[in-house]
């Protein structure tokens, strides 16, 4: 699929509350938003803007936000093209060690030591390699939950790759559902899981929401971990806390640093009580209880 990069140059200050009104704007379609430096001296920094379609209304609604701000900036477009990004990247991902688990690509096999809780992840069209601060956080979090309260039965929702689904596995060896509304990504995260050794413990499921007969038959659950974005978490809140057990943890991430009081609000208010937060390169891991 082509996508199409708006771009255009401004100063540190005015990128940072441009990156700002973007991600307040876009984040929940997913879109992504960049911001880099080009020349320090000059204070030059470049603002993109990926759209993959309907790119001129991307980029009206770009400039609506520009004019809230009082700025006037003219865009620019790329079109980039139609090749699968994180696939090559992956080709050049040093592994990834957090707490107990290793995370890594099929080049870095031989560097597994004895004692690792190894994950080999193919990202392929999925998202979720344990490179990002989000989904690295949640690994550490989730060996301390596991360690402390020894769940029986866990969802991973928005599995991605499925790392976390595959982490909870090697971990707990308990029965995992890890449900994602992409189905390239829960083909992604099926596979991984075979690759992993841990299909019989790892269902995976494409579910566009709690209404999904699977989360029925399945909850409660001692155990949710669902690495996705600050306002679909808090919108998910009351079905949260329906589909989780007494006593039972929730670990959640995808959350900036100015995100995490609004989402522990919203799951407060829903019986849960703030156990720990987890800071990553910008980013928290929040640990609940009900």
């Amino acid at each position: 699929m082509t996508q199409t990069r708006l771009y255009f140059t401004t100063g540190k200050i005015e990128a940072e509350r441009i990156f700002a009104a973007l991600g307040a704007t876009f984040e929940d379609e997913g879109l992504p938003i960049a911001v880099l430096e080009v020349d320090e001296d000059r204070d030059i920094h470049e603002v993109s803007l990926y759209a993959d379609s309907d790119v001129d209304a991307v980029e009206a609604r770009v400039k609506n936000i520009l004019a809230g701000l009082a700025l006037t900036k003219p865009i620019e477009r790329e079109t980039l093209p139609d090749v699968d990004w994180v696939a090559r990247s992956l080709e050049g991902l040093k592994p990834v060690r957090a707490g107990r688990f290793f995370v890594h690509g099929a080049h870095d096999r031989d560097k597994r030591r004895s004692g690792d809780l190894a994950i080999e992840i193919e990202a392929g069209l999925a998202f979720g390699t344990g490179h990002h601060g989000t989904t690295s956080g949640c690994l550490e979090m989730l060996e301390k939950v596991v360690r402390r309260e020894h769940p029986a039965n866990a969802l991973d929702l928005g599995t991605g790759s499925a790392v976390l689904a595959i982490a909870l596995a090697k971990l707990a060896h308990i029965p995992v559902l890890a449900t994602d509304i992409d189905p390239v990504a829960v083909k992604v995260a099926a596979a991984n899981a075979r690759l992993n050794h841990v299909k019989a413990l790892v269902e995976t499921v494409a579910a566009p929401g709690f209404h999904h007969p699977i989360f029925g038959a399945r909850a409660p659950f001692d155990l949710i971990v669902a690495n996705i974005l600050a306002r679909p978490l808090m919108r998910l809140a009351p079905e949260m806390a329906r589909h989780i057990s007494l006593g039972g943890s929730i670990v959640l991430s995808g959350i900036l640093d100015r995100q995490r009081d609004a989402v522990v609000s919203a799951y407060v208010g829903q019986q849960f009580r703030h156990v720990r937060t987890l800071h990553r390169e910008g980013w928290v891991t929040i640990h609940l209880k009900r």
